[in-house]
């Protein structure tokens, strides 16, 4: 029986220890960088900025350029209204009336898509700056030894010689000279028949 109780307690003390390392986690070795100064810095980012602005004021100029006819038209249109002091309008100005509110929609749906593929853009933007940071990441986090990457703006406080920023945006530099600012176009999917 002792022979038993014996070789219960030494195959324990193998496995006791060998439980307790597999759950030791390893400290942390922490990197940080600063996100927002990657992306307002890096070269294609900034590029892609402007190019962002100019769509922007692109679609600001057209606003105007539409919305400011059809607010004279309607000032014209209400004006005509008001000369009828209540009488019923005739057939022309019911139709100035209608295509007044065509151009109005229209102008609207215009607006809307621009407005739409702007936002698209910025997204695609995004996209291809948080495709390209990933392994960057990676990289940076091998080279420093590092186990975690944090944002700067999550964190109260930092060492600076945590600080990685550089090396991200350098890497981010070389890995992406350019930026594509359209965003492809949209697909549009149809069902398909059973």
């Amino acid at each position: 029986m002792n022979k038993i109780l014996f070789g219960a307690a030494l195959a324990a003390s193998f496995v006791a220890p060998l439980a307790v390392q597999a759950q030791t986690i390893p400290g942390a070795v922490v990197a940080v960088a600063d996100l927002d100064r990657v992306t307002a810095e890096c070269t294609a980012c900034k590029t892609a900025s402007a190019a962002l602005r100019s769509q922007a004021q692109a679609l600001q100029a057209r606003e105007k350029a539409l919305t400011d006819p059809l607010a004279a038209e309607q000032r014209a249109i209400q004006a005509a209204v008001d000369a009828l002091a209540g009488k019923e309008p005739d057939a022309a100005l019911r139709s100035r009336v209608t295509q007044w509110q065509t151009k109005q929609q229209s102008a609207a749906q215009e607006l809307q898509r621009s407005q739409q593929q702007i936002q698209r853009n910025q997204q695609y933007i995004q996209q291809q700056i948080a495709q390209k940071l990933g392994p960057i990441y990676q990289q940076v986090m091998q080279r420093r030894g590092a186990n975690v990457m944090l944002e700067r703006g999550s964190t109260l406080a930092t060492a600076s010689a945590l600080d990685v920023t550089n090396e991200v945006l350098s890497a981010l530099n070389t890995s992406m000279p350019t930026i594509a600012t359209t965003a492809p176009a949209e697909t549009q999917t149809t069902p398909q028949s059973r």
